[in-house]
């Protein structure tokens, strides 16, 4: 049977993963990426190779929140009630909050997960410029550039947030 594209770059991305790991857990936390690496994904939630977009792959640390111990001397350590906290928010969405941080005149479109290890999960975020004239012209995406998308993602209207939310 013949393979398509991204069927082919599925492929290639599954073999090269854990040679990418090894660079990724040396970058900085937020780091800015010319192409995406699952471009299949990218594609479907919106990336157009086009100026006016940006990515940036997000390193976010997996697990649970665990509280700080003060003050309990001579108490039992399973009642001083550590852990077992979690986040009101998905790692997807932390993620996205961490990139619109790290650029705060583009605007957070979507974002998929790139890979993960044993203490981290790397996300590629879609980021838009508002005020790009190749994005103002877009009939497609033009609808970010309105005041009512200022600063979606942190008030949960993309689709991770939207998910965290039970939307």
């Amino acid at each position: 049977m013949v393979k398509g594209l991204y069927q082919h770059l599925k492929e290639n991305l599954q073999k090269n993963l854990a040679s990418r790991l090894i660079v990724w857990r040396k970058q900085n936390v937020v780091e800015r990426i010319e192409k995406p690496t699952r471009l299949d994904r990218a594609r479907a939630l919106g990336y157009k190779a086009k100026p006016g977009f940006v990515l940036c792959r997000v390193r976010v640390r997996k697990g649970g929140r665990r509280r700080p111990l003060y003050g309990r001397r001579g108490r039992k350590p399973s009642k001083a009630g550590l852990v077992k906290f979690t986040h009101g928010k998905s790692l997807q969405w932390q993620a996205e909050e961490k990139a619109a941080r790290k650029f705060p005149n583009l605007e957070v479109l979507n974002s998929y997960p790139a890979g993960e290890d044993g203490n981290y999960k790397w996300f590629e975020v879609i980021l838009v410029d508002p005020h790009h004239p190749s994005i103002k012209n877009d009939p497609k995406i033009n609808w970010i550039c309105r005041p009512a998308h200022k600063g979606r993602v942190f008030h949960g209207l993309t689709s991770a947030g939207k998910k965290s939310r039970g939307i």
